[in-house]
């Protein structure tokens, strides 16, 4: 199966993606629960809607964007070197529904096509078997300098 830290360089707390379901070369599904009294969430979650919380859409799209990070690794076999895919473009963002503390979520990104060091992908979340997001977005890949 796939090691997601392998895949891409994201780690706790902004890690977003608990496991992989499914990979082809074509599509990706994951799944993530964001936790009430996780590190990250315990605090989006005071602020956002407080007292009626609901998961920030811009972090729903973030799932999304890292799932297509670790499709795009696998499509390259691990071969990224000190690349990184990085986002460039969103294109249709569409939130349908909502998506609630402690719910887990199904995330899902498909590859659409490649122009040179673009890539073109959509994808969405679903939560309780409904649609959350839906989004086109590119990235391309990116040297990342050393940290330091």
């Amino acid at each position: 199966m796939i090691d997601i830290e392998q895949a891409i360089p994201h780690r706790k707390p902004f890690l977003l993606l608990d496991n992989i379901k499914e990979i082809s070369d074509e599509k990706i599904v994951a799944a993530f629960t964001p936790h009430a009294d996780d590190e990250l969430f315990s605090r989006v979650y005071a602020g956002h809607y407080p007292g009626s919380p609901i998961t920030p859409g811009v972090l729903l799209c973030e799932m999304v964007f890292q799932a297509a990070g670790v499709l795009v690794s696998h499509r390259l076999k691990g071969e990224v070197g000190n690349g990184s895919p990085v986002l460039t473009r969103i294109r249709d963002a569409k939130f349908k529904n909502m998506v609630l503390p402690d719910q887990e979520i199904e995330i899902f990104a498909e590859y659409e096509e490649q122009v040179s060091a673009a890539w073109y992908m959509k994808g969405g979340v679903n939560a309780g078997g409904k649609p959350a997001v839906r989004v086109s977005f590119t990235c391309a890949m990116v040297e990342v300098p050393p940290a330091g």
